[in-house]
């Protein structure tokens, strides 16, 4: 369940675009005992609607059963604040454990990345702004110097996930069905599914989103936020959170620059404010301009990423 939307992530399914072996992945849990383990099948039970509906047939029949017509009206309206106090109550529990059942997961991908040098980067943006285009780009460009997979999340289809394959790189396709953004579960599972090579690196293609994607944390190195110059530059001050978590902002679609009414100093402006720290490139991965820079930055943390493991 998204702390932003809602969305519960039911129908997620994952698939090995290289095999063809397709698997269901579970949400994570609602609520401590809601879900039911069943070995290494992982799919869970989920009984909160039904006890919520059972709590609203409840109070139907209470709020016939008075009698009196002003003893009724105020024990109405009191005890809905109460119910709308015990509901943002419960929903605040229920978001903090998902949050670290998460992050617990996360953790877990983390540490098994690090162990085998591998760099895993976190590519989010908005829908549309190049992302599937600048990976193919990447691929054709890096697959001769160093092993690249790919993590694919869409809600619906393997269209991106196909486009990944046949530009050379192995690819696990996730679809998150109702779900507006990939979680550690389904990174835990699709690296499993994958198996990246060590010293490898393993791109994760998020689900077009600025808003849930920041808040889930999938053991990545970093996050790299793709920013179309199609886009307002006000964007950053629009998402903060997800330029806030970004390590990199990649400018895209800079070879439309004379064609559009952008201003990329006051797009940059806005970025850092929102994130001083954050470093940003400016590409055009359908021309190729600028991809080198981002290729260079790609090697730094591949370096790093070495030099600590030997630490």
């Amino acid at each position: 369940m998204c702390t932003s939307c809602g969305c519960q992530g039911q129908g997620t399914t994952m698939t090995n675009l290289q095999t063809g072996v397709r698997a269901e992945i579970a949400a994570l849990p609602e609520h401590d005992g809601a879900a039911h383990s069943h070995g290494d099948h992982g799919h869970g039970h989920f009984h909160g609607a039904h006890h919520h509906a059972d709590d609203e047939h409840h109070h139907e029949h209470d709020h016939h059963a008075h009698g009196h017509e002003h003893g009724h009206a105020h024990a109405h309206d009191h005890g809905h604040h109460d119910h709308a106090h015990e509901e943002s109550h419960r929903r605040l529990e229920l978001e903090t454990r998902i949050l670290a059942k998460n992050d617990a997961i996360a953790a877990k991908c983390r540490a098994w990345l690090a162990g085998r040098e591998i760099v895993a980067l976190n590519l989010v943006s908005s829908p549309g702004a190049g992302k599937t285009t600048l990976l193919e780009r990447a691929i054709a460009d890096l697959s001769g110097e160093l092993p690249l997979f790919v993590i694919e999340g869409d809600q619906a289809t393997s269209n991106d996930g196909e486009r990944i394959r046949a530009a050379g790189a192995p690819v696990v396709q996730v679809n998150t069905g109702t779900g507006c953004h990939l979680d550690a579960e389904m990174i835990a599972r699709a690296l499993s599914e994958l198996k990246p090579s060590v010293a490898s690196l393993v791109f994760i293609e998020n689900v077009g989103n600025l808003v849930c994607p920041a808040l889930f944390d999938l053991g990545e190195h970093a996050k790299a936020v793709i920013f179309s110059t199609t886009e307002g530059e006000d964007k950053p001050l629009k998402y903060p959170h997800m330029f806030s978590a970004a390590k990199l902002v990649i400018f895209n679609k800079i070879d439309l620059l004379p064609h559009l009414d952008f201003s990329m100093e006051r797009a940059r402006e806005n970025i850092l404010r929102v994130n001083p720290d954050v470093e940003i490139v400016e590409v055009s991965a359908k021309t190729g301009a600028g991809m080198q820079t981002l290729y260079d930055w790609i090697r730094a943390q591949r370096i790093a990423v070495k030099e600590q493991a030997l630490v």
